[in-house]
């Protein structure tokens, strides 16, 4: 039987460098070509066939629960989780583990925006070579020293990271978007307590054992008001 694909989408961040815009809405609420940002993700996962999606929360958390009580009913199931202490993208996925039992599933920067498919992303996860535990979403990118670039072999699979260095060897970045299956969490389970950030201390475990899906869609970090201009030049802003 195929298994149903569940998705955890993280809107908890602060927002700091999009400061005065965040001083009073979540970035993950931010608008870009008419939609938010969070808006734009819960869209792409319905049409990817998801069934379930969390949303984990902390700032400002009132107003992402208020849109998504607001949102209009779907057949995808959604639910948020208040972090009242910001557990990190690796403990937020520990923390909620349960949810993602017996599926094939997704975790979601909800700060990003692109065209992407991530049908395409679930796809291309379903045909990962056997040795591999994770599919990483990388993307080319402009500015390759502010964000983590990985190397890949002939096969696609990551064999090196080179996280905010000067003069990395490419431009091939993490989109920081990953399709997974229980053995990832089996993995991180084994890393023992204090495991909190799925970039710096899980992933550079796992060389040799992350298959990459690259799209030349743009893809673009709403992190910096020059990052939302560009977004917004490229999509519109209402």
């Amino acid at each position: 039987m195929k298994q149903p694909i569940r998705a955890l989408l993280l809107a908890a961040g602060l927002g700091t460098r999009l400061r005065p815009l965040t001083n009073t809405t979540p970035k993950c609420l931010v608008s870009v070509g008419g939609r938010t940002l969070l808006e734009r993700w819960l869209q792409n996962l319905e049409e990817c066939g998801c069934s379930d999606v969390l949303v984990n929360t902390h700032y400002l958390a009132d107003q992402v629960h208020n849109f998504l009580d607001k949102r209009p009913d779907s057949t995808m199931r959604i639910k948020s989780s208040y972090e009242p202490k910001l557990l990190g993208t690796a403990g937020t996925l520990l923390a909620n583990q349960s949810f993602f039992e017996g599926s094939t599933s997704m975790i979601i920067h909800a700060d990003n925006a692109t065209n992407f498919k991530l049908k395409e992303l679930i796809d291309a996860h379903q045909h990962k070579p056997k040795e591999c535990i994770l599919t990483m979403l990388t993307f080319d990118t402009d500015t390759p020293e502010s964000c983590g670039i990985v190397e890949i072999d002939q096969n696609n699979i990551v064999k090196s990271f080179h996280e905010k260095v000067k003069n990395p060897p490419g431009n091939r970045a993490n989109g920081a978007i990953y399709a997974f299956d229980q053995e990832l969490l089996d993995t991180m389970n084994q890393l023992g307590t204090g495991t909190t950030d799925l970039s710096t201390q899980v992933l550079p475990k796992l060389i040799n054992k992350i298959y990459t899906k690259h799209t030349k869609q743009p893809f673009i970090d709403i992190g910096t008001p020059s990052a939302l201009k560009k977004a917004r030049k490229l999509w519109g802003i209402v």
